[in-house]
């Protein structure tokens, strides 16, 4: 019985080497071992590249954040720095300059608009409208020339008193001038001739020279007709030569 035992475990261990030797012949066997190393291999080396992939997606997106940081802080103090200038930015001021230019420009028209309707009402109104002559006798040709040299008079004495009234605001205009420069400090510089260098050396050059002396300006002058009867002689013997 016990060897009828051992012989039929010494068969089960047959029986199982045959079949791991099938199964190691049918699929490959050592070769199949070797396969499944490098297949490990390769999936450790797989594995190792994600993690390194993972690793630089993460630093590439950590240095991403930083830049992000660093240019919120930039705008932010760029913000700030324009805060503390005012709220006058350049830009803006750029804008109300364009505006206040055609705000001016507007004005000016109008302006312009306006005097030129109050040069025409009263043009029209100073302006006497110019009769039919041919249909006017003597007494009434003689009538409208009188109006016309009174109108012409009254213009004449209005353009006097206008021209007076101008020149006395003038002369006050003038004369608040000075007193402000006066109260300022300020004083008009009158106008300088202007004078060449060479005539200002020359000047000088006069200036250095010493005066000469002339002794006989001081001497007093005496008349001496010494030879006058020569010459009277010579004289009449001139004459009655001829």
């Amino acid at each position: 019985m016990c060897d009828f035992l051992s012989q039929n475990n010494i068969d089960e261990e047959e029986n199982t080497l045959t079949s791991k030797k099938g199964f190691f012949v049918r699929y490959g066997g050592a070769q199949d071992f070797c396969d499944d190393e490098e297949e490990e291999e390769e999936e450790e080396e797989y594995e190792e590249q994600e993690d390194e992939d993972e690793e630089e997606k993460r630093r590439v997106a950590e240095r991403e954040r930083k830049k992000e940081e660093v240019r919120k802080r930039l705008m932010e103090a760029s913000r700030a720095k324009k805060a503390k200038k005012g709220f006058l930015t350049p830009e803006r001021k750029k804008k109300l300059r364009k505006l206040l230019m055609e705000k001016a420009a507007e004005d000016l028209k109008q302006q312009q608009m306006l005097r030129e309707q109050e040069r025409q009402r009263v043009l029209q109104e100073r302006i006497i409208p110019l009769p039919d002559l041919d249909g006017l006798d003597d007494d009434e040709m003689v009538e409208t020339a009188k109006e016309f040299v009174e109108r012409i008079r009254q213009l004449e004495s209005d353009v006097y008193d206008l021209n007076y009234f101008v020149r006395q605001k003038d002369f006050e205009i003038n004369e608040l001038t000075i007193a402000v420069n006066d109260l300022r400090g300020k004083f008009v510089k009158p106008t300088l001739k202007k004078v060449s260098k060479t005539d200002n050396k020359f000047d000088k050059l006069k200036k250095k020279e010493t005066a000469k002396v002339d002794f006989r300006s001081n001497l007093k002058t005496v008349e001496s007709n010494k030879f006058a009867m020569e010459e009277e002689k010579e004289k009449e013997k001139l004459e009655w030569a001829k």
